[in-house]
């Protein structure tokens, strides 16, 4: 697994420098990036879904790799070709603004996508980002996903379920649309940036009362900056019985030590032990 396809469904990157230097990290840890020309004109929604299906009808392409977050991915979602993703499966990897297509992408095909460091995020990374992406895109030998993180219980417990989630806000749109998440049976896990409280409040409380934490089987809180984990937590502990585990690692989000989280695989969160470990995913390289 190779060859990295860059699409860009979100901003651009401005400095073509920051560019290059996600293309030299590319390089030096083995990939071949098929298409290394820097993007100097965004692209319209239709235009977005054409490279998208592009990336995935080529069969030289290993690994989609989005190239950075920003707004609009969401855009693309009616002009996504579904069963042409399904037909042609491949390694799709991003975060943030890319949440609104990773997670309908598993809904749809059944194939694991990954809420993953995109190139802006690889021009400097850390060894523990790397670890970790690395561990996802040879098939997560290293099962545990949680290793390494230092992470925080809120409410003990484990539980088994689909893993998804991503960027609170990004999803939050999504909700009431024909691609908003099924959460029932799920492992959730939600991160934001530079959110206001009074607005993460807003949000948590519109997936509340649209029933969207019924039947889920854990929570997962990762980085919200600006915010500390506990004022999260206490959004929901002060609305709802939460009788589902809830844990706060701090490695998931716009953070520089990042994990590389399988959506769509089916893991077991266990709190006592910090482990979250993957029991079973359709992977596209075959492996699980």
């Amino acid at each position: 697994m190779n060859n990295v396809f860059i699409i860009a469904p979100s901003y651009l990157i401005k400095k073509k420098r920051d560019f290059s230097a996600g293309i030299k990290q590319l390089t030096k840890l083995g990939f071949n990036v098929i298409n290394p020309e820097f993007p100097q004109r965004p692209l319209s929604p239709q235009e977005k879904a054409a490279q998208l299906h592009d990336a995935f009808a080529n069969p030289g392409v290993d690994i989609i790799l989005a190239l950075r977050g920003g707004y609009s991915a969401m855009k693309t979602l009616p002009f996504i070709d579904f069963d042409l993703i399904k037909r042609h499966p491949k390694i799709i990897a991003g975060f943030s603004d890319l949440s609104a297509l990773l997670n309908p992408i598993f809904e749809r095909t059944g194939m694991v996508a990954l809420h993953a460091p995109m190139l802006i995020n690889l021009d400097t990374p850390t060894s523990f980002t790397l670890k970790s992406f690395t561990n996802a895109v040879t098939g997560y030998p290293e099962q545990n996903l949680l290793k390494g993180a230092r992470c925080k219980v809120y409410h003990p417990g484990s539980a088994t379920g689909i893993l998804k989630g991503g960027n609170l806000i990004t999803l939050t749109a999504l909700i009431k649309t024909d691609w908003e998440i099924e959460t029932q049976g799920s492992i959730l896990f939600f991160e934001d940036v530079d959110e206001k409280l009074h607005e993460v409040d807003r949000y948590l409380t519109q997936w509340l009362l649209a029933g969207k934490f019924a039947g889920i089987k854990a929570l997962i809180l990762g980085d919200f900056r600006g915010l500390r984990s506990k004022q999260v937590y206490d959004i929901l502990a002060s609305q709802m019985e939460l009788n589902f585990p809830v844990l706060h690692c701090p490695n998931i989000g716009h953070v520089a030590n990042k994990i590389t989280l399988p959506i769509g695989a089916e893991v077991e969160l266990n709190t006592g032990r910090k482990q979250l470990l993957i029991r079973k995913m359709s992977f596209p390289g075959g492996k699980a």
